[in-house]
């Protein structure tokens, strides 16, 4: 089920154009996809923020004719500092219409112990079909030791999805834990902690000095 975001045509453009717009609580976007013109929009900046939460969220604009449009974003700009949604680049789907997405890798299990693993791609490119998109897609780690790697032949799809990669892509690695140097790192602190008093017996010398 998609979100219903009442839209409307954006008909002044350029910088100055969006900075009004973003103040006036509006998202600049353009819609493509099936042959058409980039149809060009404003869209109610709390909602459609709150509605791309999810990359791959599925959107519905309606346009002030009552026409409808399901849309996916394609690329969400925004703000470097503040991580407003700024801009938005819109693809539009229909139903029973295949499409490629990016999905996160959620892990499950445990490695053997003594490793760790590290994830390759912490996301992958599956096809699904546009109103039925997953949110992810699982790997089990489970037991694995050193040196094995997670290929995209393990990965887990839900029905109806086909993942996008060669079977020999890895997706995580397993390695062994690294223990860090107690010896060494005691060997500095200490070394830290006289450093410290003498600096401290320093301080105290200057001041009597002074004081005479």
């Amino acid at each position: 089920m998609s979100d219903k975001i009442k839209v409307t045509r954006r008909t002044d453009f350029g910088k100055g154009a969006a900075r009004q717009a973003r103040r006036a609580g509006l998202i600049p976007a353009v819609v493509y996809g099936h042959g058409q013109d980039p149809i060009h929009l404003l869209l109610p900046a709390q909602e459609t923020t709150l509605a791309v939460r999810n990359p791959n969220a599925l959107l519905t604009v309606v346009n002030e004719a009552g026409e409808e449009h399901m849309v996916l974003p394609k690329d969400i700009q925004r703000h470097a500092l503040k991580d407003t949604v700024e801009h938005l680049d819109l693809i539009e789907v229909r139903r029973g219409e295949k499409v490629v997405v990016d999905v996160t890798v959620h892990v499950e299990g445990e490695v053997a112990q003594g490793n760790e693993y590290v994830l390759d791609h912490v996301t992958v490119p599956v096809e699904a079909e546009a109103t039925h998109l997953p949110e992810s897609v699982t790997i089990s780690v489970e037991g694995r030791e050193a040196g094995e790697h997670v290929y995209a032949t393990d990965v887990q799809v839900p029905a109806g999805t086909t993942l996008q990669l060669e079977d020999e892509i890895v997706i995580a690695t397993v390695s062994e834990v690294v223990e860090q140097d107690l010896g060494d790192e005691s060997v500095q602190e200490e070394q830290a902690a006289e450093g410290e008093a003498a600096e401290g017996e320093s301080a105290e010398g200057e001041s009597e000095g002074s004081e005479d």
